[in-house]
């Protein structure tokens, strides 16, 4: 990993069961890497462990009245974020991290490593509600690129200590690539607190590894996937009776039914039963109404919300076009002839498709025509996605084709283009979209409030009408290019963004 040449490594493995395997084969279809029908979900694990240091609108929020919005907490006037408080500590917003009373060894870790100046709007709002005694339940809904695996990777290595060799902190991701992000996140971070940890993924059964061969889990702070995580705990490899907190990051798929919401609410359980006043941060930057309902009866002692105004949901930064074009093929000319032609020395692009099958033409296409491209999608084994990923993020490569599988949570900075190549839609009713996919879609760019442009691919009356309820639905008007043969249209469209 891109932080951790100063430290010392181990990795291992597990192969799937046979049952993993027959879970996996009928767990809920999605979009996001889905070649016709087949879906594939690998679960086998892997471990580093290393010694250096909703869509959530009002209307979708169930505020109980005997909660108030807390008087103390100070929030800035231009925030547009609701803070929903219980009980009676006074929250203040924190608008420098020494407010926040972090060790000498966290705020290195801040200014130097990570290189930031003062919290994020988010940052300043969520943190205190986070590291304030009792340490509260949090409800966080939160922008793409806001800056929330600060928060949530500043209140875990906030609660380790140090001298207690036990995993004491505990993040679950649905996919492993954000799993290795935040834990490259969390090292960078805590690079000088000596605070261990490892990441609970699955890994090619190659590196294989039976669970009852390896050690207990020593390491202070675990992230992974959660099918790996639960079968650590089954085996009794991972001990948590010293957890202090729990963290689900894209909250809302984690608990979603056709996401992973049995293995989370097990996960959960396990660990409240043998550490009853554990800390539970639920972090996501959409939540449907069906996760919510199902938090609210979860999430049982009193907790904070927080969440940001529905019309702020769609990212003020990024710049949102939409293209009509006659033809697949004049899809591929306009990204070539058009995007490709100004794009490339903007930054890095990042096109989505809908399935496996339309990454690896689109691939073909755009090699035949000489362009330099990577394609990630999850039929790929991991150690290539883990490369493709590091390539990218290195700038070895300017331009990614992939599914929805890096639609949540993959942070770049340096995208600052992305291409709806198909338009999401849900899996089992092809005519509505998928408005929570495309908002975390559009998220890849813009992040941290840079600017961004998104130039979203219509190709026929099905993909207008899609489009024109993905409107509705954020209650926005999305600037059509007037001409996808005018060289002069994209040119103000990207000037428009800020990127010319």
């Amino acid at each position: 990993m891109a932080d951790t040449a100063a430290t010392s490594t181990t990795t291992s493995a597990e192969a799937p069961t046979p049952q993993q395997t027959k879970k996996s084969a009928e767990a809920p279809i999605r979009w996001a890497d889905v070649e016709d029908d087949a879906l594939e979900e690998p679960n086998a694990s892997s471990t580093s462990d290393e010694k250096s240091a909703p869509e959530l609108g009002v209307e979708n929020l169930t505020i109980d009245e005997n909660k108030r919005i807390n008087k103390f907490l100070d929030e800035p006037e231009d925030s547009n974020i609701k803070a929903v408080t219980t009980g009676d500590t006074p929250y203040t917003s924190a608008f420098t991290f020494e407010e926040l009373n972090l060790s000498p060894e966290l705020l290195k870790g801040l200014y130097v490593e990570m290189k930031f100046e003062k919290p994020s709007k988010i940052q300043a709002i969520s943190l205190p509600m986070i590291l304030t005694p009792p340490f509260m339940d949090l409800i966080a809904q939160a922008h793409n690129g806001s800056g929330k695996t600060t928060c949530f990777t500043l209140g875990m290595l906030s609660r380790v200590d140090p001298n207690l060799k036990a995993p004491q902190a505990v993040c679950i991701c649905p996919t492993r690539e954000l799993a290795i992000q935040n834990l490259e996140v969390l090292r960078k971070m805590g690079k000088h607190t000596g605070i261990t940890s490892e990441c609970a993924i699955p890994m090619d059964s190659s590196n294989y590894i039976p669970i009852n061969k390896r050690p207990p889990i020593t390491a202070q702070v675990v992230i992974g996937t959660p099918g790996t995580i639960k079968k650590w705990l089954s085996a009794k490899k991972l001990g948590v009776s010293n957890v202090k907190i729990l963290v689900f990051d894209e909250a809302d798929h984690m608990l979603a039914e056709d996401g992973f919401k049995d293995d989370s609410l097990r996960i959960m359980r396990d660990i409240e039963r043998m550490s009853s006043h554990c800390q539970v941060l639920l972090f996501s930057a959409t939540f449907s109404e069906t996760v919510k309902n199902f938090v609210s009866k979860t999430v049982k002692r009193d907790h904070n919300q927080l969440f940001v105004k529905k019309e702020e949901l769609s990212l003020e930064s990024v710049k949102q076009y939409k293209v009509n074009v006659p033809d697949e093929l004049s899809k591929v000319m306009v990204i070539k002839e058009r995007i490709f032609e100004f794009g490339e020395r903007l930054g890095q692009t990042i096109i989505f498709v809908r399935t496996r099958n339309s990454a690896s033409t689109l691939h073909k296409s755009l090699v035949e025509l000489g362009y330099d491209v990577t394609t990630i999608q999850g039929a790929l084994n991991q150690a290539d996605r883990d490369k493709i990923v590091k390539e990218f993020k290195d700038g070895l490569t300017q331009v990614l084709i992939s599914t929805d599988l890096l639609a949540r949570g993959f942070d770049q900075q340096q995208v600052n283009l992305v291409i709806n190549y198909d338009l999401p839609v849900k899996h089992d009713n092809r005519i509505e979209p998928d408005c929570e996919v495309y908002l975390h879609r559009i998220g890849r760019a813009g992040r941290f409030g840079r600017k961004g442009a998104v130039f979203n691919l219509l190709c026929g009356d099905m993909d207008q009408m899609i489009m024109s309820k993905i409107e509705n639905h954020f209650g926005t008007k999305i600037a059509e290019v007037p001409d996808w043969r005018n060289e002069e249209d994209f040119k103000t469209a990207l000037r428009s963004a800020g990127l010319l």
